[in-house]
């Protein structure tokens, strides 16, 4: 009888470590489940649904869990005890050697094992054990129902705010660029600087891509005739600006092309440049990138002026503007060319109206962009006044020296640019982080 009570007591202490090893899973694998692959496994399969309706009341789910596990590892010590007893006898040191050995047997089979197990094949598991849950949950209501009100009388207690579900939040811009970038495996280079260009376009304004009004080539349509024709006849850009005055009274934008076609058909006038311009289209100081690429789409225009509160003309912003922003510059296109100068492999004489974004993505600095938008600005920001030439200064770490200003602003700038403060370098280090 003694040793038909010894293999009941073992064998029901089998029985209780492999189900408390099933608690300890199956809560792994449901807590490790991804909810978005899950969202999309729902459409098709049963146990996805069924696990995504357990999650959708995580408190319930966890609590009928926790409920078991405890249950069964009290249980198991229970027995493991009584045989301690049986073994060693009573004693003082019963307590201890049956405290070391349940600990153990616990741990390892009905915690580290199956939480690994349950951790390293979450979504198999999951699924075909969520019929399971789904009736142990419906089992263990009423008693779930009895402990979570003293957990919630607790809570209220400890002045900490319930909240009714636990629901999974929803993918900030943070964690989709953090999924982008581990999926490299998936993603060619080019696609994922692709798709890393098209998440940061809605956190850029017009401001970071706009041609500065500085830069914009424009024609006054009230000038002499003979004054305009040596304006286009010389114009750099395609796109050209017509004003009356000043170019805060602008008129309308026409492209060089609709002129070299009144040229063909008989010479250039007022008339005729009036006839071919385009109406202007203006574009608030501070409008979203991606804001304005889906603005441009259904007013299709391809080219707008950006103003301030004030009405004054800032600049000018096109559709390929935006487009260089997500796919990369494209060949061809070379006004921001002439905005920096390699002087040696060192040095680079910047252009004040060049874009910070333009200077780091080209020259390989890492100037703020959170600020001002172009070097002349991030300069007078720091300085508080218009800089003499030969002023020498460090900006975001690198030394700066002033070669020339003009109109109340910095024309052009020498900016030092080492192994040591590029961006090349900076590189490891971020990784490392």
């Amino acid at each position: 009888m003694d040793e038909l009570s010894w293999g009941w007591m073992l064998a029901g202490l089998v029985l209780l470590l492999v189900l408390s090893g099933f608690f300890s899973m199956a809560e792994t694998s449901m807590i490790a489940l991804d909810r978005y692959r899950l969202k999309h496994l729902a459409a098709h399969r049963a146990g996805a649904r069924r696990a995504q309706s357990l999650l959708q009341q995580t408190e319930r789910l966890l609590s009928m869990l926790l409920l078991g596990n405890n249950l069964l590892n009290a249980a198991a010590a229970s027995i493991v005890t009584v045989l301690v007893m049986r073994w060693v006898g009573g004693g003082g040191m019963t307590l201890t050697i049956s405290t070391l050995l349940v600990t153990l047997v616990i741990l390892v089979f009905s915690e580290i094992t199956p939480k690994i197990i349950g951790a390293t094949w979450p979504e198999p598991i999951a699924l075909r054990i969520s019929f399971i849950l789904v009736g142990l949950l419906w089992v263990f209501s009423p008693i779930i129902w009895f402990i979570n009100l003293f957990v919630r009388a607790l809570l209220f207690l400890m002045g900490l705010r319930r909240r009714s579900q636990i629901r999974a939040q929803g993918l900030g811009l943070d964690d989709l660029r953090l999924l982008v970038l581990e999926g490299g495996g998936f993603l060619t280079g080019n696609h994922q600087d692709l798709i890393l260009n098209l998440l940061e376009l809605n956190q850029m304004t017009v401001e970071d891509v706009m041609t500065p009004r500085s830069r914009i080539e424009g024609v006054d349509i009230d000038a002499d005739m003979v004054e305009i024709m040596a304006q286009l006849g010389t114009a750099r850009h395609t796109l050209q600006l017509l004003y009356r005055g000043t170019p805060d009274a602008v008129v309308g934008v026409v492209h060089v092309r609709k002129i070299f076609n009144l040229f063909q058909q008989g010479g250039i006038t007022r008339e005729g440049l009036m006839s071919v311009m385009r109406q202007p289209y203006f574009i608030p100081e501070g409008t979203a990138l991606l804001t304005q690429l889906q603005n441009f789409q259904k007013t299709q225009h391809k080219v707008g002026l950006v103003v301030d509160e004030y009405g004054e003309l800032l600049g000018w912003v096109t559709v390929e503007d935006i487009l260089e922003e997500i796919v990369g510059e494209f060949s061809g296109r070379s006004h921001h060319r002439d905005l920096f100068t390699r002087e040696s492999a060192h040095t680079v004489l910047v252009d004040g109206d060049c874009s910070l974004r333009d200077l780091n993505r080209k020259v390989g600095t890492l100037f703020p962009v959170t600020g001002p938008k172009t070097l002349n600005g991030l300069i007078l920001e720091i300085l508080e006044d218009i800089p003499e030439p030969g002023t020498a200064l460090k900006v975001a770490g690198y030394p700066v020296e002033i070669v020339q200003t003009q109109d109340r602003r910095v024309r052009v700038a020498r900016v030092h640019v080492t192994e040591e403060n590029s961006a090349s370098a900076a590189a490891p280090q971020e990784a490392g982080e």
